[in-house]
């Protein structure tokens, strides 16, 4: 027996109006990326690198003129991450992120302008993705602002609140995968590696830390010895008066199990 149509609305007498809807369903997204400039002395060390936040300075109510996070209302006809992909290059001129979910924030109150649900977008990104920034729409300025620092200001909404949540994602993130390799030259050092680690996982430690990440001819790694066609270790003074060995990704992937 065919099984009936599917009735519409109407038919079985559902009305909207019989519940009560948000008053708007807005994105915010939270964008991550580590900054890294020469330092200027003579004696040759690693970049200064920092875990920045990009931020808008808002141009509207509420909060107008305080910084907070680039986001704005969904429209009907778009998903919500087509929504923070829009809003985000409305606000800032930034395109093509690779972002991923963070979550919902429907706390009472959050929002002046009433019931409004957001939904946040996150993401770690190479600074050059970031260097055609400018700020439009309802975004006054826009900045990259020192995480340590961000986490200090008075943000409008509850966009600190969204900053720590989004934080403990990418750090998470950092310790779980190998989206370190972004920041690094195809070729690196350990204390290289080791920093852009701490750059955002500040409380990182060291212990065990190259024997558990290194292949060897008994187990793989994440990365591997360079070595030269000869066999030859490869090593650089690049950052140091002593040269340091040279390392690089493997491509492997560990799999991880509760069960093994």
């Amino acid at each position: 027996m065919l099984m009936d149509r599917e009735r519409t609305a109407a038919e079985v007498g559902y009305t909207a109006g019989h519940y009560r809807t948000p008053d708007g369903a807005p994105t915010d997204i939270v964008i991550f990326t580590i900054t890294s400039e020469a330092r200027s002395s003579a004696k040759k060390a690693l970049p200064e690198r920092k875990l920045q936040v990009m931020l808008i300075r808002r141009k509207v109510w509420p909060f107008e003129g305080k910084w907070a996070l680039p986001g704005g209302f969904c429209q009907e006809k778009e998903s919500m991450e087509a929504c923070a992909r829009r809003e985000l290059e409305e606000e800032t001129g930034v395109t093509g992120v690779p972002m991923t979910y963070l979550g919902v924030y429907s706390e009472p109150g959050r929002d002046p302008r009433g019931w409004i649900i957001s939904h946040v977008y996150v993401a770690l990104v190479q600074q050059e993705m970031l260097a055609g920034r400018r700020a439009a729409d309802d975004a006054a300025d826009v900045r990259l602002v020192p995480v340590r620092e961000a986490l200090e200001m008075e943000l409008a909404f509850d966009h600190r609140d969204i900053l720590r949540d989004a934080l403990e994602q990418i750090r998470a993130q950092m310790l779980t995968t190998t989206v370190a390799r972004a920041f690094l030259p195809e070729r690196f050092t350990i204390g290289e590696l080791y920093q852009v680690i701490r750059t955002v996982v500040p409380e990182f430690e060291e212990s065990n830390f190259i024997r558990k990440i290194t292949a060897t001819q008994r187990r793989e790694g994440i990365i591997e010895e360079v070595r030269d066609a000869d066999g030859h270790l490869q090593t650089t003074q690049r950052y140091s008066q002593r040269a340091a060995q040279l390392y690089r990704f493997t491509g492997w992937t560990p799999e991880l199990s509760l069960y093994r």
